[in-house]
């Protein structure tokens, strides 16, 4: 594919922004693309692709289907679109190119409920290809994702490389909710190295991240509290009050002491209850979520906070539902990946700067393919691939330099041939 081909597909997906578990016209024109391509490849789509009991933080079936029915007006394969049905959204392509190692490739391709900015200063606004779904928005670079994972299987056609390739489209990453359910699937179970990709993270065009660190193991929890209502003037001591409890557990979230192992994080995120300022709250609800610096660390906060979470139902009286939402683990880059990915991209034109390794200081779920892939014997890397872009992460002014698109697919598609040709010459 030449750059304009890869501008004009990122364009396209950018138009038509997804959500997770949604992204049926972005999968649909995945595969559509896939197959336009000079290669002989294996498309795996809907619940072939995926593990579908390890789907994570799905939304309303109502949701899911209002964007299927939206996708179903777009010119895109029926078939394609059917299998999909139910929010079963993704792919995996497989290119089998002779012998020698399984290698994968990770990207996600979904966008955020996000609205996307309108001015003149805003490229896709002005050039046309601004989100055409009004509160969605391609405000991470999953677009880009998306199309670098295209670019690299048509460019790994056109090469040298023996052996197999596996390219997995995941849905979901933004709520942490599709990762698992990769991870999990038949296809990851033979990969002997996977490298997975993100552009930007405050790296300028032209830099490159040959390892990725610093993932932050994350948990969601969602309690509901029930009290028991009443008149808060004629008849408050009858109440059972739930917003009680619920600012009980809220003030007492951010008091669960530290730990001497290494960072950790906690944020109540949504809070809400009650009806009417003359009411005692029968229900509240609180979405919370846990990091730490590691798996354990993660599960250190976790139990505090349902610990914290019961006792202040129980201080006032309230029964509590505690349901645990999606969730990732930490993993690091290993080394020897990185320094094929560091060495890779030095000769790749555009690239001006390496950095070895940096932090990303979040979390992503990537973290369970990587991991999959380090406890069956492989190696794993994370790779970040610079891009200017105007506006931060998930704001709605981001946008990508798309000439790192190119910058993107030289150096994973190297790295990928790099690592067939060291193993074939052991």
């Amino acid at each position: 594919m030449d750059d304009e081909a890869l501008v004009s597909l990122r364009r396209d997906l950018h138009r038509k922004p997804e959500p997770a578990w949604r992204e049926f016209y972005t999968t649909a024109k995945v595969v559509e693309t896939l197959e336009s391509l000079e290669a002989d490849l294996d498309v795996f789509v809907g619940p072939d692709a995926i593990a579908t009991e390890h789907r994570l933080a799905l939304p309303d079936r109502d949701e899911i289907d209002s964007w299927y029915e939206q996708a179903a007006e777009y010119d895109v394969d029926p078939d394609v679109l059917e299998s999909l049905e139910g929010g079963y959204t993704g792919a995996v392509a497989v290119l089998e190119q002779g012998s020698g190692p399984t290698v994968g490739l990770r990207v996600d391709i979904d966008a955020l409920p996000q609205p996307e900015a309108d001015g003149d200063d805003h490229a896709p606004a002005a050039e046309g290809f601004r989100s055409e779904h009004e509160g969605a928005m391609h405000a991470c670079g999953h677009d880009a994702h998306a199309t670098i994972g295209i670019g690299v299987i048509d460019a790994i056609a056109n090469s040298d490389f023996q052996g197999t390739l596996k390219v997995f489209f995941q849905p979901a990453e933004e709520v942490i909710g599709g990762g698992k359910s990769m991870a999990k699937s038949d296809h990851l179970a033979d990969v002997d190295y996977l490298l997975a990709v993100h552009i930007g993270l405050d790296h300028p065009t032209g830099e490159v991240v040959a390892g990725v660190d610093g993932f932050l193991a994350v948990a969601h929890l969602e309690a509901t509290f029930t009290g028991e209502p009443s008149h808060a003037g004629g008849r408050p001591e009858q109440g059972r009050n739930a917003n009680q409890a619920l600012a009980a557990a809220v003030q007492n979230l951010y008091a669960i002491p530290r730990h001497s192992d290494g960072p950790t994080r906690v944020n109540a995120g949504v809070i809400e209850g009650g009806t009417a300022a003359n009411i005692i709250a029968e229900e509240a609800r609180l979405v919370a979520e846990v990091r730490g610096e590691t798996t354990e660390l993660m599960e250190y906060m976790r139990e505090k906070s349902e610990r914290v979470l019961k006792a202040a139902a129980e201080m006032h009286d309230c029964e509590l539902e505690i349901e645990t939402g999606s969730e990732a683990p930490s993993a690091t880059s290993d080394q020897a990946l990185v320094s094929v990915v560091a060495d890779v991209a030095g000769g790749v034109d555009g690239v001006e700067k390496i950095l070895e390794r940096d932090n990303l200081g979040g979390s992503e779920d990537a973290t369970f393919l990587m991991r999959e892939v380090q406890q069956n014997g492989g190696l794993a890397c994370y790779v970040g691939v610079g891009t200017d872009h105007p506006g931060g992460h998930h704001t709605s002014t981001f946008d990508v330099d798309e000439a790192s698109l190119r910058h993107g697919i030289d150096v994973l598609a190297g790295a990928i041939e790099r690592v067939s040709l060291e193993q074939s010459s052991e």
